[in-house]
């Protein structure tokens, strides 16, 4: 595995764990208000700053948004204090 490829795979997960707690939070907020937005986008933030940071090209910044949706739904479908 090359250096560059190392790396992706770095930020591909940092992707879907940076939003497992937004998407979490997400489910808590009112749809399309100010919180709603920021769960959404705050970590795309992060993932952007982590992929300019390390130069990574601009053609992986598809996979990174899809996998940071991915970790917005698993987030918001985690059972973690809800009652059966």
């Amino acid at each position: 595995m090359t250096d560059i490829q190392g790396i992706i795979v770095v930020i591909c997960i940092a992707a879907v764990i940076l939003n497992l707690p937004f998407g979490y939070l997400r489910r808590f907020t009112r749809r399309f208000s100010l919180a709603w937005f920021a769960c959404i986008h705050i970590p795309i933030v992060f993932i952007a700053i982590i992929r300019i940071s390390t130069h990574t090209p601009w053609a992986f910044a598809p996979l990174f948004l899809a996998l940071g949706i991915m970790g917005q739904i698993i987030g918001h479908r985690l059972p973690i204090g809800q009652k059966e």
